[in-house]
């Protein structure tokens, strides 16, 4: 399996606050990997050194061959386009339809054909359940269902990893189940799915990789 991540000896600040230290970590094509600990435990903080929004203070990185310690920031939008991100409150434009959402982000990632735009969204959407509601705002969409938009936003690009942050934190348990199916099935495509979660019953129901963020450390 390829290596699609790999730190070592990394440590983490945040405002001048360590966050994580010795962060010791390989990351492989297709794997399911679960954050487990306590808010403020430096779980998003791992996510965000992951697609460069947080820098690394010390130690080697790399993410997908970039060596996420030198990276310049003309590079990161080619990193960002490999890397899908579900975030916890969703950040759809809610004066936009769930298709014009997926459009603009291709068109901000370069593309052009509006033909090949619009079918490359609907098969997105087919793949996520979604593809009779592309014409609905987020706010007629409920949370699960606008969940499933974010998924699809994270899909386009093809990309090698998905990052989602507390993916069902707003969920009820049978929607939540909905999403983790989502996410399982393309983990077991071959796209590595790292999610942080609160809830310990998701890595015993979809097995996975997990690690413990505790006292400022990876276990």
């Amino acid at each position: 399996m390829a290596v699609l991540l790999k730190y070592q000896n990394v440590s983490i600040h945040q405002a001048d606050q360590i966050v994580l230290k010795n962060v010791n970590l390989t990351v492989e094509s297709g794997e399911m990997i679960y954050l487990l600990g306590k808010v403020g435990s430096g779980k998003s903080s791992l996510m965000k050194t992951i697609y460069g929004a947080l820098p690394i203070a010390e130690g080697e990185a790399q993410v997908l061959e970039y060596d996420m310690t030198r990276i310049r920031r003309r590079k990161l939008p080619y990193l960002r386009r490999r890397i899908g991100i579900i975030f916890q409150d969703y950040r759809l434009l809610t004066d936009r339809s769930v298709e014009d959402n997926l459009l603009f982000v291709l068109e901000a990632t370069g593309w052009k054909d509006k033909k090949l735009m619009r079918a490359h969204v609907h098969e997105v959407l087919q793949q996520v359940g979604m593809e009779d509601k592309a014409y609905k705002k987020p706010y007629e969409l409920s949370g699960g269902e606008q969940q499933r938009v974010v998924i699809a936003r994270a899909l386009l690009n093809s990309p090698e990893m998905i990052l989602a942050d507390e993916p069902t934190g707003n969920l009820d348990v049978e929607t939540g189940m909905e999403i983790m199916d989502l996410l399982y099935s393309i983990s077991q495509a071959g796209i590595t799915v790292i999610m942080s979660t609160h809830n310990t019953h998701w890595p015993e129901m979809y097995a996975g990789r997990k690690l413990f963020f505790e006292n400022g450390e990876i276990h």
